[in-house]
């Protein structure tokens, strides 16, 4: 089998993050998407493409921008963006037990690691 080219290895790797981030094991992930197990897999490793009606399919399933997902928006919030400056603000703000509990409220919306 011949290398994922960048481009494709790149939505992979996207689709693997988002996924995560949405708490889904892949066995969730394709119940979803009405997918065997192992497609998700092959795809999370770039060894099958997307089509476009998929993609946007996985985009609404773990609540992601289809632009981000297919690779053509930015990887990650940039430093000016109004809403991570404004988060900073109010992070500083807040006393030390509190963030603590702020940290543990997103690891839990994050959802278990795979394989817990």
């Amino acid at each position: 089998m011949s290398e994922p080219t960048p481009s494709k290895q790149l939505i992979a790797e996207r689709l693997r993050e988002a996924r995560r981030l949405s708490g889904l094991t892949q066995g969730q992930a394709a119940k979803r998407m009405e997918m065997h197990r192992p497609t998700i897999s092959e795809i999370e490793a770039g060894n099958r493409n997307v089509p476009i009606p998929e993609l946007a399919r996985f985009a609404e399933v773990y609540d992601v921008d289809l632009a981000w997902l297919s690779g053509v928006a930015a990887e990650k919030l940039e430093p000016q963006d109004e809403r991570l400056q404004l988060a900073f603000r109010e992070l500083q703000k807040i006393k030390p037990e509190d963030l603590d509990r702020l940290m543990r409220a997103l690891a839990a919306l994050r959802g278990p690691a795979e394989g817990e």
